[in-house]
């Protein structure tokens, strides 16, 4: 009888693209300016990204379009989000009284200076990478962006979703 054997790395491929964003804006604002400088239609998703940390537990705003024409899907995902949690102080002078502690959370940990991650899934061959993000540095809004190297990624597996 034959033995058929799958290798897990034959399906770990790499058809997506990661463009950093910073900018300052809302992410509803900045999915208007990237929708009309690509013209491209990003609406916001219903599914939210949830991240589970030793901090706490938080949701990364999504904003989602598929290119009928090309099946290319566009997602512009927050990559920083701060929780606020409660931590009682039992050893003071004066009783317990709680404080509140805020803490910043990163989709992706090692890119803590990027505001938005651009993740652009299933790219033809003659998708235009560097043409995209000068089309992202024209928009006066944006500070700056650029290609983000994905195999230099610890936590890519947060970008699966």
């Amino acid at each position: 009888m034959a033995v058929h054997k799958l290798q897990i790395d034959d399906f770990v491929t790499v058809d997506y693209e990661l463009i950093a964003i910073h900018s300052s804006l809302e992410d509803y604002r900045l999915a208007y300016f990237i929708n009309r400088s690509l013209q491209i239609l990003l609406e916001k998703s219903p599914k939210d990204i949830g991240i589970k940390t030793r901090e706490g537990e938080s949701c990364f705003t999504r904003f989602f379009y598929e290119d009928p024409e090309s099946d290319t899907a566009w997602n512009l995902i927050q990559n920083r989000n701060s929780i606020d949690g409660r931590q009682e102080n039992e050893s003071s002078l004066f009783g317990s009284k709680g404080i509140n502690i805020a803490a910043n959370i990163y989709l992706v940990p090692e890119l803590k200076k990027v505001d938005y991650i651009l993740k652009v899934e299933n790219t033809p061959s003659f998708f235009a990478l560097e043409q995209t993000v000068n089309s992202l540095l024209a928009v006066k809004q944006i500070t700056t962006a650029y290609k983000i190297d994905h195999s230099k990624l610890k936590s890519k597996n947060n970008l699966i979703f």
